[in-house]
């Protein structure tokens, strides 16, 4: 799986709302600036969470984004739908959706096991957990091996 830059900035920000003690709006200049996020980037990143209902936006003198949920119940999984889509697709489909002849069928279970690895991390880690900086026993198990460090 490739994470896109607007997985990856779309979490950072989220993170950056969610650790702030005050729990005050802030505003998008102030993530973009505090994460290295590019501006316009960072503004269509909030539309589309602010669709999914995972922020809200204020308006006002004291106004800015902030989260529209708890952030112990969004997962890393719901803002990469939001930004993204499916967790994976094959040529833009789910993959139950693909069709292949029957020599190739196998690869359809490839695709779903994918799909299902991610997701027993993806979706129980919460931007709640990131912000506190502690991770799930799914996370540290896999990352505890030495072999998951290791590129291939």
């Amino acid at each position: 799986m490739r994470v896109s830059a607007k997985s990856d900035y779309a979490l950072r920000a989220l993170i950056e709302m969610t650790a702030r003690a005050d729990g005050r709006a802030v505003s998008a200049e102030e993530l973009g600036r505090l994460q290295e996020i590019p501006h316009g980037f960072l503004q269509a990143i909030l539309a589309d969470l602010r669709r999914a209902g995972i922020v809200m936006s204020q308006r006002g003198q004291s106004g800015g984004w902030r989260m529209g949920r708890d952030a112990s119940t969004v997962s890393v999984a719901d803002v990469i739908r939001a930004v993204d889509g499916p967790l994976v697709s094959v040529y833009g489909l789910r993959p139950e959706a693909v069709s292949y002849n029957d020599s190739a069928d196998v690869l359809q279970h490839v695709w779903i096991a994918a799909r299902d690895a991610l997701r027993d991390v993806f979706e129980q880690v919460s931007i709640q957990q990131l912000a506190d900086g502690e991770l799930p026993e799914v996370v540290t198990s896999r990352t505890a091996r030495e072999e998951a460090w290791q590129p291939h």
